[in-house]
């Protein structure tokens, strides 16, 4: 179960086609927009309400993009999220309800799955893709703040808590009293029960666990998300990599920018000024960029084309964020909104990535010159190769299918 963008539910197709091939019945419930993609992996496909690239393209979603600060961002946020939660807890029931073993839910859709859970004796894991739970080693997920030491980070997270647990409540206690379960007053993350199974669909060698965590949080490895069989790339791409040294990509992902053609415009200025060969990826934003040293592409699977640049600019989602790591490439970390600005941080922690720029300050100068920064830089280029080497070695999904065989 999950929600959100192609980010969001791309690892889970992964650890679907793993879990198929060790006997599961494996069927993922997200938007309909993705139904595609889920069912080219041969997995059962169960539809949530909410078009995500609607809600961002909106204008609540236009005016969270732009939020300056981690205190706008949260308010944006709530007025956004309060107005669709209602609609995605009614999907999640449903899709529930058509039957299920066990349910893995995501971050957003585990407060209504734990719901159903209780109601309905049905064993429920959250398997995430951030690290959501308070903690002291690091600053709250959506906040730039650096770490503000062990007892500002963990009062910091709480107060995150408090202020976006008003999203769930409305739809939660209405599931509840749909299911003749009692009311329940939230109290720590969500109201979730400290002591249930948490997996986390990243590496530890990018996130260690922290040590006050609940012994049931465990950090897994990435999930990767499944390579659609057939998929071809494009021969005037295969030619534009062979034409010349390795470019430099490009992309924001899901994020969908107000102004998409002042963005493409930055992006085909920077990629001059460096002096580098170019590959803008179109994404929920529609960038484009065409020229000798420069080409557009639509949608190429990460794994395909990441080892083949020299550097990825991304806005630090967690899915691209992962992808860059795995294909062993520096970054320049561009983060929006969210948590895009905690997995820019550890990009930067890890030498893989010179300091983040922030979206709302960029400008053609800024990037050309992190551009040359992390295209001349060797130190970066060794960090992320030794990296990719060492998460090469990890089996995420193992651990997802060791906790399945202790529920059996």
């Amino acid at each position: 179960m999950t929600a959100g963008s192609w980010g969001d539910v791309a690892p889970y197709t992964g650890l679907g086609v793993r879990l198929c091939a060790a006997g599961h019945e494996v069927a993922v419930a997200t938007h309909e927009r993705f139904r595609d993609a889920v069912t080219a992996s041969k997995l059962g496909f169960r539809p949530l309400p909410v078009d995500p690239r609607q809600e961002l393209a909106s204008a609540a979603g236009q005016n969270l993009a732009r939020s300056v600060s981690p205190p706008v961002a949260m308010v944006r946020l709530m007025r956004m999220a309060r107005a669709f939660m209602s609609r995605l807890a009614v999907g999640v029931a449903d899709a529930v309800r058509q039957g299920a073993d066990v349910v893995l839910t995501s971050t957003i859709t585990d407060p209504m799955c734990a719901t159903l859970g209780e109601a309905l004796r049905l064993p429920t894991i959250g398997a995430y893709l951030q690290p959501v739970q308070p903690t002291t080693a690091f600053p709250p997920l959506i906040t730039r703040a650096r770490s503000m030491g062990s007892f500002g980070n963990r009062l910091a997270a709480h107060a995150l808590w408090a202020g976006t647990e008003p999203i769930f409540t409305p739809a939660v206690s209405e599931l509840r009293r749909e299911l003749c379960l009692a009311p329940r007053r939230f109290s720590g993350p969500l109201g979730l029960p400290r002591g249930r199974t948490v997996l986390h669909g990243f590496s530890p060698r990018v996130v260690p666990r922290p040590t006050d965590w609940p012994e049931g949080h465990q950090i897994c490895g990435y999930w990767w998300p499944d390579t659609q069989p057939g998929w071809q790339p494009d021969p005037r791409l295969l030619d534009f990599l062979a034409a010349g040294p390795p470019p430099v990509f490009a992309g924001f992902g899901s994020f969908v920018a107000a102004d998409a053609e002042r963005l493409s415009t930055l992006l085909a200025d920077a990629f001059r000024r460096a002096r580098v060969r170019g590959i803008i990826q179109s994404g929920w934003s529609g960038l484009r960029g065409e020229g000798d040293d420069l080409i557009t592409v639509q949608e190429v699977p990460h794994a395909w084309l990441f080892p083949k640049a020299a550097a990825v600019i991304h806005h630090a989602g967690a899915g691209t964020t992962a992808a860059g790591l795995r294909a062993g490439v520096p970054a320049i970390a561009v983060p929006v909104q969210l948590d895009q600005h905690f997995w820019a941080a550890r990009l930067h922690a890890l030498g893989v990535s010179p300091p983040p720029l922030r979206y709302q300050r960029l400008t053609a100068q800024r990037l050309s010159e992190a551009i040359v920064t992390v295209t001349r830089t060797p130190a970066l280029g060794t960090s992320a190769r030794r990296l990719a080497t060492d998460l090469a070695l990890e089996d995420g999904a193992r651990h997802v299918l060791t906790a399945l065989e202790r529920l059996a």
